[in-house]
Formats: C-alpha cells, sequence, structure tokens
C-alpha cells in the first residue's frame, strides 16, 4: 500500500489558496476567517471517510477511525494548520494531509487494527496570535487553564478567551478539552524539517529522537519621549538603544556562553509612539530561547534578566520582563523511534536519526504518550517564510513511512 501523491498535492494546493495574504505567502491564523475555512474544507474530507469528529474548547480537531475496536486506546497522528505571518505552504499542514491520506488508505484497503487512529489538528501551535506557542496541545494536556487564556492577549488587545469564544467555541468547559492517558496508545508527528540538515546531506527522512524546549519572554522597556532633534543625547532615556543594547547581548550569550544547541531570537518588537522623529517611550519585544539540554535555555534566560536589570538601571528605564510560555526539552519513546527505524529499514529508506531545533506539539504529549516525530526535507532549509519547498515526492515517502508505522503500532 502508498499513499497517493496526487490526492496530497491536492489537498496541500487547495489549502493553501485560502489565505489572508495573496502572493505573499500563507497567513492563516487560528481562530481567523481562513483558519474556518479550511477547518470546514479538511472536516468535510473526515465526514466523507465517516470519522467520529468532535472540536474542543480551544479548537483542536480531534476525528477518529474505528473500526470494531472502539474500547482500545488510539493511535494519534496530525499536526496543524495555523501558520505565522506570511509562511510557507508545508509548516503543519504536510502532517495534517499525510494523517488524512493515512487513514483513507487503511479505509480503502480494509486493513484490520487493534486500535483506531486518530486524526489531531492542533489549534493556536504557532503563537501567531498571543505571542505564545502550542496552546492547542498545552490546554490538551493540561499545562494550560482556562484562568491563563484570560490574561493572554493578541495585539488589539483582546484576550485568547475572548478570541476564542467569538470564534464559536466552548472555551468555558476546558475540562472536556482533557486528553486521558487511557485514551492515547502512541502518537506520530510528520512534519517538514524547517532545517537544512536533511536538504543539505541528501537524506529524504529524519526519525526525530528529542525535540528542544522553549521559553518565551516579554520585555517591556518604558522611557521618556521626546523631540528627535531638540533633546540632547545626554538628557534621553531611550528605551529602544537600550533594546538594542540587550538584544545584541543575547545573541552573544547564546553564541558564546551557551551550547552548540542554545538558539536566541528577537523577532516581534513594538515601538510606542512609533515615529521617525520621536524618541520612543515604550519598546516592547518577545525573547525565544530554545535548547534540546535545559541548562543551555536557563544560562540565556538567568542572562537576559540580568542584563534587562543592568540596562534599565544604567539608562534611567523602567521595565517588566515576564515568562509567558514555555516547553521542556524532551526526548521521544524509544518504542516509536525503533518501530519507525525498523520500518525504513526494511522499505529501504535512508534516514537520518536527529534532533527537533523547532518546538511541536507532540513534545507535549510526550508525558501522556509514547512519542515519535518523521521529518522530510525543508529545501535549502527554509521555513516559516514563502521561500518554504519540500518536494511532493519526499512528502509522499514520508507518508508511506508514516502509513507502515501505523499499521505495526496499531497491529501489536
Amino acid at each position: 500500500m502508498e499513499s497517493c501523491i496526487e490526492r496530497l498535492k491536492d489537498y496541500i494546493e487547495n489549502i493553501t489558496k485560502i489565505t489572508a495574504t495573496p502572493n505573499m505567502g500563507c497567513t492563516r491564523f487560528s481562530y481567523s476567517e481562513e483558519d474556518r475555512q479550511v477547518r470546514e474544507y479538511l472536516m468535510n474530507e473526515m465526514k466523507a471517510l465517516n470519522l467520529s469528529i468532535k472540536v474542543d474548547g480551544v479548537g483542536n480537531i480531534r476525528a477518529k477511525y474505528i473500526d470494531n475496536n472502539e474500547d482500545k486506546p488510539s493511535i494519534m497522528i496530525g499536526s496543524h494548520i495555523d501558520t505565522v505571518a506570511n509562511g510557507g505552504k508545508f509548516d503543519g499542514l504536510t502532517g495534517v494531509v499525510t494523517a488524512l491520506e493515512v487513514i483513507r488508505i487503511i479505509k480503502e484497503n480494509n486493513v484490520s487494527l487493534n486500535n483506531p487512529l486518530e486524526l489531531i489538528i492542533f489549534a493556536e501551535e504557532e503563537g501567531s496570535n498571543f505571542g505564545t506557542t502550542m496552546i492547542g496541545s498545552k490546554i490538551l494536556t493540561g499545562a494550560y487553564n482556562l484562568e491563563y487564556l484570560k490574561t493572554i492577549k493578541n495585539d488589539i488587545g483582546k484576550t485568547a478567551y475572548e478570541v476564542m469564544k467569538s470564534f464559536g467555541l466552548d472555551v468555558d468547559n476546558l475540562e472536556k478539552s482533557l486528553l486521558k492517558k487511557e485514551e492515547v496508545k502512541a502518537m506520530i508527528e510528520l512534519h517538514v524539517e524547517q532545517g537544512g540538515i536533511l536538504d543539505t546531506e541528501q537524506i529524504p527522512i529524519g526519525i526525530v529522537q528529542g525535540i528542544a524546549g522553549m521559553k518565551t519572554y516579554k520585555v517591556i522597556l518604558n522611557g521618556v519621549s521626546n523631540h528627535a532633534g531638540s533633546t540632547p543625547m545626554k538628557l534621553r532615556k531611550d528605551p529602544m538603544v537600550g533594546a538594542a543594547e540587550i538584544i545584541i547581548h543575547m545573541e552573544r550569550v547564546a553564541s558564546e556562553r551557551a551550547f552548540e544547541s542554545t538558539v536566541a531570537t528577537v523577532g516581534k518588537i513594538h515601538c510606542k509612539p512609533n515615529g521617525s522623529n520621536v524618541i520612543p517611550g515604550q519598546i516592547e519585544f518577545n525573547v525565544d530561547i530554545r535548547d534540546v539540554e535545559a541548562r543551555g535555555m536557563d544560562i540565556v534566560a538567568k542572562e537576559l534578566v540580568n542584563k534587562v536589570e543592568e540596562v534599565s538601571r544604567n539608562r534611567g528605564l523602567n521595565y517588566s520582563i515576564d515568562l509567558i510560555g514555555e516547553s521542556d526539552a524532551v526526548r521521544l519513546s524509544s518504542n516509536v523511534i525503533d518501530t519507525i527505524q525498523q520500518t525504513a529499514l526494511e522499505n529501504k529508506y535512508s534516514f537520518k536519526i536527529m534532533h527537533s531545533g523547532a518546538v511541536h506539539d507532540a513534545a507535549m504529549l510526550s508525558g501522556m504518550t509514547d512519542v515519535g516525530m518523521i521529518f522530510v526535507p525543508s529545501i535549502k532549509g527554509l521555513s516559516h517564510c514563502e521561500q518554504e519547498l519540500t518536494k511532493f515526492e519526499d512528502i509522499k515517502l514520508g507518508c508511506d513511512l508514516l502509513l507502515s508505522s501505523v499499521i505495526k503500532l496499531a497491529s501489536e
């Protein structure tokens, strides 16, 4: 049995036409009109397969294929459909359409399994709305709760709770959203690599053994807004130059004082009042820290706090620094890794055992069940951008590996 490359192409092409930024990459935030349209498209495909579908209080979609095995825990497969602003076609979506294809092939071929298959589409994985990633999987696993959703806000000041409620979700009853350990036997997420290792080494499959942890901090620096021309340099309390000093320091710490696997990024920054001839009064920016080693994240986080305090003191600024999201680095299940690896060997697929520097929803489920991940190459390592590209031949190969691995796990 093999996946259908034409069907995989159709899924991705049809869905990526639905974007808030035509001709400027894919922009499909969770809880947007574009998100609603893609959900409807996918749920129609699920209904055609007679899957049992439920949507929880934050918008996670769980669609189960049951074949006289409803009393058994599920093998869960899937990923996410939301994107960053002006993102690519393949991030997240590849894992969803390959999971849908796996279920379709198993159903069409009347493959008998001991366990149900469950396609899961996680909501708000990217963090594009509220600055913190993987909200859907964190709610699903109990890491976040209702009160937390009432504290985080989007760029126009609406809380996650308000946004989700406006989207028509039953967010007040999140306890119904919790995943129970006995519900799931194993989980595999297929994803594009979002790095250049597989493409550079010309290897079509990555089998992931570890996923980086992440800490996201929001830093606010308050100074004194004033005229850019008439305010002497020595009298300024400029939060912009303070932010620049902090950001450069974070780069040096991650590069020189932590580990080779440690990274730190500032990719989101707001300036008020944001005028070319005005000294800013406030700068707000997020610092994204990641590593497969928890100690690496701790080193950078400690240096961030110290540097914010030092710069604010030296420049006469007021500041706040808050941890707004975090996930632990995880080692994935040796059982699932071995199953995927054995399947790849049997089918003579070339593969590499590797780590993921990007965080994924699969990591959040690692404390509840056996979890594995399959990577397919990102050409030139590009992701989170319009130029993101993965060959459909590689997607098909990944889908075939997912299919065979799922059958093995569901037949044990």
